[in-house]
C-alpha cells in the first residue's frame, strides 16, 4: 500500500513538472518538424529529443511535446480579425494568389479556405473568387506569445533583422504584411519573441548572403566559392534544416556575395520559342514632342540636332521598331504603346494614372533614373518588369531590370581578365589621388604591382603629371600591364605618350583601365598611341564597324533610314529583341532570366542575375581593345 501511494505521488509530481515546463502540439496537415520548431522558437533537435519517433514520420493529429523555455508568455494586447462579409474579385492576367493576398492584406490560406477549389487547381485569369472582409477587435492574449515588437536600428535592412532573430526574409515579411522595400530607423516590426541573449549579432568580419530560389550547395559553391562543410560550420542550423529560400547565411569575408563574373556559351533563344502569345510592351522615352513644331520640317530637323534627349529617344525607338519586325518574322506578335514622358515627373505620374499597365509584359524606360524609379514603384504591385535601358536605377525594386552593367562589375571583369592570363607579367598602377581607391584595390589584387601617383605642386595640389624618371625603372623585359586610372585628360595624355615611347622590342607594354571615360577620348589623346599600346578596357558593349558590317540589322536599318545606325539605335534593337525572345521562351521575363542564360546580338549581350534585395542586373561585360586603329573584342 505504501509503495502504491509513493508511486502515485511521484506521478503527480512528474505531471506537475511536465505541465509547467512543456507544451503539446497536435500536428496539422502539411506541417513539418522544422516549421513547428520555428513556431515555438525551438530547434528541431529540441523536439526530436522529447519525441524520438518523430525522426521517422509525423502525421496529422500526432501529439508532440514542445519545450516552452524559450518562449515568453507575458500577457499582451493582440488585434484579432473577425469576418464581416466577402468581396468579389475577378482575377486579372498575371495575377497570383501571392499578389492578391498582398493587395487585400489577406493571407493566402484564408483565400483558399473560402475558395476551396484552389487547393487542387491553379488560379486562372477570369476566375471570380471571394475575398473575406474583416473587422479588427483587440483581445488579451497570454498563451503562445511568440512575437514581439522590435525597433529597427540605423543601417538595418531586412536581412539583418531576419538574421538577428533566426528567421528567413520571407518569414519576416510574413510577420509584417505591409513591410516596405526599405526599413527605416525607429520603425517597429514584428519579430520572434526570443530572449536578448539568443539574438544573433551581425559580425563585420563576415559577409552575409541570402539564399535565392532553388539554390543548393553546388550552386552556392560556384557562386560564392564556399563548400557545404564551410557553410555548415558557419551556420550550424543548416545541419538540421538545410537550405531554405530567403535564409541569411554567414559566409567568409572574401566570398563574393554580390558580383559573379563568369563566362557562358551564348544561348540562341530563337531555338526555344514556346510562348507565342502576343507580347504587350510599353516604351517610355523623353521625346518632348510638345516642344517641336511638327508642321515645319526644318524646325523638326533643327530640334533633333539640338535636343540630345529627343535624338537619343528617336534613335532608340527606331532600333526597337526594327527588333519588333525581326521578332515578327519568328512568329512573335507585339503590341507596342509609346509614351512621351517629356522628362517630367508630373507627366510620368499622368501616364501612370491614365493607363492600366497590369496587362503589360514589360515596360522599357523611362530613360532617367528618377522617372524610372517612379514607374517601377507603381508597377511592382502588378509585378510588371521595368527595364532601365541606358542608365543605372537609383533604387532597388524587385521588378527592375538593370540592363547596363555596374561600374563595380566592370572593375571585377577586367581584374579577372588579367588574372586569367597565366603568362608572366609585370603590373604597374598609375593614378591620380582622386582614384586612390581603385589604385589600392588593384594593388591588393596584384600584390607585386608597383603603384605610382601623379605629382603635386608646391602648394600640395594635384598637378596631374609624372616625370619620366618616375617610371624609368618600373618596366621589365617581357609583358608589362599598365593600369591608368584617371578622369583628367591632361594626365592621361601625359602618361600615354610617355609609356608609348618606352615600348621596345622585347619589352611589351599593354595599357588598361577599369574605367574608360572621356579622359581617354579627348583631342590630346592619340589613337595611334592607344593602338600601339593595345589599350584594353571593360565595356557594356562592343563597337561594331557599322560602315563595313554585313549584319542583317545594319543592312535593314540602312535600307529604311538611308543612314547607318548609331549606338543608341543598336542598343534599342538589341535590348528589345532580347526582351521579346525571353518573353517568348518562358512564362514571363522573370522565369526567362536565369543567370545561366547569356544572349548576344549586334553590340550588346545580356545575362541577368538577381540582387540580394532588389531586382535584376546585367552581368555580361565585354573586354575590348584597340587593334590597328579599330576596337575589337579582346580574347586571351
Amino acid at each position: 500500500m505504501k509503495k502504491l501511494v509513493l508511486i502515485i505521488l511521484v506521478l503527480l509530481c512528474s505531471i506537475s513538472a511536465f505541465a509547467q515546463d512543456y507544451k503539446t502540439h497536435k500536428v496539422k496537415q502539411g506541417e513539418t518538424i522544422e516549421g513547428i520548431a520555428k513556431l515555438y522558437l525551438v530547434t528541431p533537435f529540441d523536439i526530436y529529443a522529447l519525441n524520438p519517433d518523430a525522426k521517422n514520420k509525423i502525421g496529422p493529429n500526432t501529439v508532440l511535446i514542445i519545450p516552452t523555455s524559450r518562449v515568453k508568455n507575458d500577457p499582451i494586447q493582440e488585434p484579432v480579425k473577425e469576418i464581416t462579409g466577402f468581396k468579389k474579385h475577378k482575377v486579372k492576367r498575371k495575377q497570383t494568389l501571392y499578389s492578391i493576398s498582398k493587395d487585400y492584406n489577406v493571407p493566402i490560406e484564408e483565400i483558399k479556405k473560402y475558395n476551396t477549389y484552389l487547393y487542387s487547381e491553379n488560379l486562372r485569369k477570369g476566375d471570380r473568387i471571394k475575398i473575406p472582409k474583416y473587422k479588427t477587435i483587440v483581445s488579451q492574449v497570454s498563451l503562445n506569445n511568440t512575437i514581439k515588437k522590435y525597433k529597427v536600428l540605423p543601417k538595418e535592412g531586412k536581412w539583418r533583422v531576419a538574421y538577428k532573430f533566426g528567421i528567413t526574409v520571407p518569414e519576416l515579411e510574413a510577420l509584417n504584411p505591409n513591410l516596405g522595400e526599405v526599413l527605416q530607423p525607429g520603425q517597429e516590426v514584428n519579430v520572434p519573441n526570443i530572449s536578448n541573449n539568443e539574438e544573433k549579432p551581425v559580425e563585420e568580419n563576415y559577409n552575409y548572403y541570402t539564399v535565392l530560389k532553388s539554390e543548393g550547395y553546388m550552386a552556392l559553391n560556384r557562386k560564392l566559392g564556399v563548400t557545404q562543410e564551410e557553410l555548415e560550420t558557419l551556420n550550424p542550423e543548416l545541419k538540421e534544416g538545410g537550405l531554405k529560400l530567403g535564409m541569411v547565411l554567414r559566409v567568409p569575408q572574401n566570398a563574393k556575395t554580390e558580383l559573379v563574373v563568369k563566362d557562358l556559351e551564348n544561348t540562341n533563344l530563337s531555338n526555344n520559342l514556346t510562348n507565342l502569345s502576343q507580347k504587350r510592351i510599353a516604351l517610355m522615352l523623353p521625346y518632348r514632342m510638345h516642344r517641336v513644331d511638327v508642321d515645319s520640317v526644318q524646325e523638326a530637323k533643327k530640334a533633333i540636332r539640338k535636343d540630345a534627349l529627343l535624338s537619343v529617344s528617336l534613335d532608340f525607338h527606331a532600333g526597337a521598331l526594327m527588333a519588333i519586325d525581326s521578332a515578327k518574322r519568328l512568329g512573335i506578335s507585339t503590341y507596342l504603346k509609346v509614351f512621351d514622358t517629356r522628362n517630367q515627373p508630373s507627366e510620368v505620374s499622368n501616364i501612370l494614372d491614365a493607363n492600366d499597365f497590369s496587362e503589360y509584359d514589360a515596360v522599357i524606360g523611362p530613360l532617367l533614373p528618377k522617372n524610372l524609379d517612379r514607374v517601377a514603384s507603381e508597377l511592382k504591385r502588378d509585378n510588371v518588369p521595368v527595364l532601365s535601358p541606358l542608365t543605372m536605377p537609383e533604387k532597388l525594386y524587385d521588378n527592375v531590370f538593370q540592363t547596363i552593367p555596374s561600374s563595380d562589375l566592370l572593375e571585377e571583369t577586367i581584374i579577372n581578365f588579367v588574372k586569367s592570363d597565366s603568362l608572366p607579367k609585370n603590373i604597374v598602377v598609375i593614378s591620380d589621388s582622386k582614384h586612390k581607391r581603385i589604385s589600392d584595390k588593384l594593388k591588393a589584387e596584384f600584390p607585386s604591382a608597383k603603384q605610382i601617383f601623379s605629382r603635386k605642386n608646391k602648394k600640395g595640389e594635384e598637378a596631374f603629371f609624372i616625370y619620366q624618371t618616375d617610371i624609368a625603372n618600373v618596366f621589365a623585359n617581357g609583358k608589362n600591364v599598365v593600369f591608368l586610372e584617371t578622369d583628367n585628360e591632361g594626365f592621361a595624355s601625359n602618361v600615354i605618350s610617355m609609356i608609348n615611347g618606352m615600348s621596345s622590342v622585347g619589352k611589351e607594354i599593354i595599357l588598361m583601365t577599369t574605367d574608360k571615360n572621356n579622359a581617354f577620348e579627348g583631342r590630346e589623346i592619340s589613337n595611334y598611341h592607344l593602338s600601339n599600346l593595345k589599350f584594353h578596357y571593360p565595356s557594356p558593349n562592343k563597337t561594331t564597324d557599322i560602315s563595313s558590317s554585313r549584319n542583317d540589322f545594319v543592312r535593314a536599318y540602312r535600307r529604311q533610314y538611308n543612314v547607318s545606325p548609331n549606338r543608341y539605335a543598336v542598343r534599342g534593337f538589341d535590348l528589345t529583341l532580347d526582351l521579346l525572345l525571353r518573353l517568348a521562351s518562358g512564362e514571363d521575363l522573370y522565369k526567362a532570366s536565369s543567370s545561366e542564360i547569356e544572349t548576344e546580338y549586334v553590340e550588346n549581350k545580356f545575362r541577368y542575375s538577381k540582387k540580394l534585395f532588389g531586382g535584376y542586373y546585367n552581368e555580361a561585360v565585354y573586354i575590348v581593345k584597340y587593334d590597328n586603329l579599330t576596337i575589337v573584342e579582346a580574347k586571351l
